[in-house]
């Protein structure tokens, strides 16, 4: 008796019929909940900007305000001077992204792209920066600020920035570079490009995508961190520092500490949804081969 030939099976075989109505519908409720779900604190942190703490201690948790209390904003312009702050902190992450990028790129061109001993165990080296906690390197690195002369100033926040974010910088660099051919180092050395000219005229152009990733990493890391702001710096404060000012010994007013930090993570978001496309293409760019 013959045996009997089986159709074999396709990759479409896995997957549920976009088609399928049903299956349509429930994917688009998932989809509206988890949106929900996801802007549920925005939504909250914004309308108690407006509310008085009767309202936000019991009497109109979640629902819309019964006054919209613009004064809020203009007290927290005014008590901690937000324009100060944030010049204070757009200047620290400039800076840091600035650096981060140049020498993560750097770093990533000499560890994939030239031949020299002991680049693996570099490589590991660096990679080892994402395993240390922020808190076992406070008191070190307070002693080296105090003893290179930059504690209170901008630098004592920069340096650890770039320090704690290049180890991510050079991963997300190094899946992208690992993507561009080695043949086009090979055609530039022949035109006469030595390393910096291959590296500044062939690498950098190719490298768009991912300096949007590194640049926004980089960014929120400096934008929202409090504990080195809080310990390395007294009289020069960024804007998570000037918002702990509003908390009183005694009693609190949300309102302003609401309006304090809309001001404080909206342009995060805005910068994010304005760049999320390039984000989005650098994590394809460095997760598909060949």
């Amino acid at each position: 008796m013959a045996k009997e030939s089986k159709t074999p099976m396709t990759i479409d075989d896995y997957y549920i019929k976009k088609t399928n109505p049903v299956v349509k519908v429930l994917i688009y409720i998932f989809l509206a909940f988890w949106l929900l779900v996801n802007l549920f604190p925005l939504y909250w942190m914004f309308t108690f900007s407006f509310k008085t703490n009767e309202e936000i201690y019991g009497k109109n948790v979640a629902g819309l305000p019964h006054e919209w209390n613009w004064q809020y904003y203009k007290l927290a312009m005014e008590r901690v001077n937000m324009i100060k702050l944030f010049g204070n902190s757009i200047l620290v992450a400039v800076i840091t992204i600035v650096i981060t990028i140049i020498v993560s790129l750097m770093a990533t061109y000499a560890l994939t792209r030239l031949k020299w001993r002991g680049r693996t165990l570099v490589n590991s080296f660096f990679m080892l920066g994402l395993t240390i906690p922020l808190h076992a390197a406070l008191v070190p690195l307070y002693k080296a600020i105090k003893l290179a002369g930059i504690f209170d100033t901008m630098w004592a926040l920069i340096i650890p920035y770039a320090a704690f974010s290049l180890a991510m910088g050079i991963l997300i660099s190094t899946g992208f570079m690992g993507e561009i051919p080695m043949d086009l180092d090979e055609a530039a050395c022949i035109d006469g490009c030595g390393v910096w000219g291959t590296f500044i005229r062939i690498i950098c152009p190719l490298m768009t995508p991912a300096l949007a990733t590194i640049g926004i990493y980089t960014f929120l890391q400096c934008w929202n961190e409090f504990l080195f702001a809080s310990t390395y710096t007294s009289a020069f404060k960024t804007i998570p520092v000037g918002v702990q000012q509003f908390f009183g010994q005694h009693t609190t007013d949300w309102g302003v500490v609401g309006a304090a930090l809309v001001m404080a993570t909206f342009p995060t978001l805005l910068i994010y949804v304005f760049l999320s496309r390039k984000i989005q293409e650098s994590f394809m760019a460095g997760a598909i081969k060949g």
